[in-house]
């Protein structure tokens, strides 16, 4: 009977392929993992925006239906009347820029709550301008007085709205315009 012996020569070439091919797949799925990191937070990023972006359009409908109850502008003042504002005038900082106005008594929360965000959407309303209504420029009331229906009053909405982190805000900006009875 006679015993196989290995021959003595080997080099270990099957070791050294192993190991660079347990390298090359550490690598292909460290990888993996990192895309899916990267791809779960831009998800998350998403859906944050998106969410401060249906919030503030929230806010923008409810300043919307707040300004068809409003039935004089003499409410709109130069410091805010509870998040009411007349236009900053040309040179001045515009109200919506300050960080401040968006704390309570400086601005209005949106009726409606959304839940999952950091911060419930407010709004401010700006009076901007009356622009008289040129349907028929002769027989137009006095736009002083107390009647005057042929006015458009025109208003700024903006509102904020938050996501699911402070860091997701989104602020939208609509121009308004009706005539106030």
């Amino acid at each position: 009977m006679q015993l196989n012996h290995p021959p003595q020569n080997q080099r270990g070439v099957a070791l050294f392929i192993s190991l660079v091919l347990l390298l090359v797949l550490t690598i292909i799925g460290v990888s993996a993992v990192q895309t899916t990191s990267l791809e779960v937070r831009m998800t998350r990023n998403e859906h944050d925006t998106l969410l401060a972006f249906q919030a503030a359009e929230s806010a923008l409908r409810d300043a919307e239906a707040q300004l068809e109850a409003i039935t004089t502008t003499t409410v709109f003042t130069e410091t805010g009347n509870n998040g009411l504002y007349t236009v900053a005038d040309i040179g001045d900082p515009e109200h919506w820029k300050d960080p401040d106005i968006w704390a309570a008594g400086n601005s209005i929360q949106a009726a409606n709550t959304i839940d999952g965000v950091a911060g419930q959407p407010r709004y401010i309303i700006e009076h901007v301008a009356s622009v008289l209504l040129e349907n028929n420029a002769y027989q137009q009331e006095d736009p002083y007085a107390a009647a005057a229906n042929d006015r458009v009053e025109i208003f700024r909405i903006t509102a904020r709205g938050m996501g699911g982190t402070e860091n997701a805000r989104v602020l939208l900006q609509s121009s308004y315009g009706r005539i106030v009875d």
